[in-house]
């Protein structure tokens, strides 16, 4: 990897980690970076977040309010806001988008969704963001019509264009403001979920980037897991973690919760079709591009249920079926 930055090397050394080696691990799509160390104190990880992308203060505020609510979270060694660096406990190898099999998947999900259910119960503080209809609806604009609808028609949305795609989310997540709002992670995927040893069943799920957390729906999180954009889970799945979920939640009303989780399903797979496009273009990472198939799958999946219909409406108006792809020309 590339060195350090000085300040990242002299906040090693100041927390005893001076003469750890560096091992930098893969990133993703969000402009984090985290740095393995080995040979110091205990097992830690370097987490560089970039000031002129994010502030680290919400991070380390909800791993305090998550780890005390009996969510295991990474432990906070030590941290610098201004510089954007932080220590953390490093929770190993054991992510579930690595370690995934045939054998373990329904373990695993299990799990993950009793974790769920269990963050669920901790209270939302009031100042968090609102993760509502028009917060949904202005984040898959931001992605479909600013960065997939160019790419696909060769020039920006129309006025009409967009005035028909926000009354459709507005449509389509009405009937969610009638469920009382939770602690949402808004990122709760295999990609940031880790199986670890512990006896007690609630600290086998490790949980991190919890940074976006807000106020949400509570189909959200567990939409998120069921219907992950960038692995192919078998059939039935998602049907077996609603069911756990709703046992875990009898205060939901069973069916609308299913017809929530289907619109749900919708905006966020508009949402990400249009993400894949602008990590390609915006950020030079073509290569999510690739999930691209997969995400316009699930959103064909979505629109065929009638919980989802006015989004339905909208692509059958103005995105041709020959369109409903990654636009033609960009590749992973």
């Amino acid at each position: 990897m590339s060195p350090l930055l000085p300040e990242a090397t002299a906040f090693l050394a100041r927390c005893g980690f001076g003469a750890a080696r560096h091992e930098a691990l893969p990133g993703d799509a969000g402009f984090r970076r985290y740095v393995r160390l080995h040979g110091g104190p205990r097992p830690a990880l370097l987490m560089i977040a970039p000031r002129e992308h994010e502030d680290l203060t919400p991070f380390l505020r909800l791993a305090t309010i998550l780890a005390q609510g009996g969510i295991r979270v990474p432990a906070i060694l030590a941290a610098e806001h201004a510089a954007g660096l932080a220590l953390i406990e490093d929770f190993g190898a054991r992510l579930y988008a690595e370690i995934l099999t045939a054998d373990n998947l329904t373990t695993l999900y299990d799990a993950a969704v009793d974790v769920l259910a269990r963050l669920q119960a901790i209270p939302a503080p009031a100042d968090l963001p609102a993760w509502d209809a028009p917060a949904m609806a202005a984040a898959a604009a931001a992605t479909f019509l600013d960065w997939w609808w160019p790419a696909a028609f060769g020039e920006p949305a129309a006025v009409a264009v967009r005035a028909a795609f926000f009354a459709a989310l507005e449509a389509l997540l009405a009937p969610l403001a009638a469920t009382p709002t939770v602690l949402v992670h808004r990122d709760y995927f295999a990609g940031n979920l880790f199986f670890l040893a512990a006896r007690e069943p609630a600290r086998r799920v490790g949980v991190i980037d919890f940074q976006d957390a807000a106020h949400g729906h509570p189909g959200y999180d567990l939409v998120s897991l069921i219907e992950d954009a960038r692995r192919d889970l078998p059939e039935g799945l998602a049907g077996r973690e609603i069911a756990r979920f709703l046992a875990a939640r009898p205060d939901l009303a069973p069916e609308p919760f299913r017809a929530a989780c289907t619109a749900l399903a919708a905006v966020r797979h508009v949402r990400v079709c249009g993400l894949w496009v602008r990590l390609a273009l915006r950020d030079g990472k073509p290569r999510y591009l690739a999930h691209g198939p997969r995400s316009w799958a699930r959103l064909a999946a979505a629109l065929a249920e009638p919980a989802a219909a006015p989004l339905a409406d909208f692509f059958a108006r103005f995105v041709p079926p020959e369109r409903r792809c990654n636009p033609r020309g960009l590749a992973a």
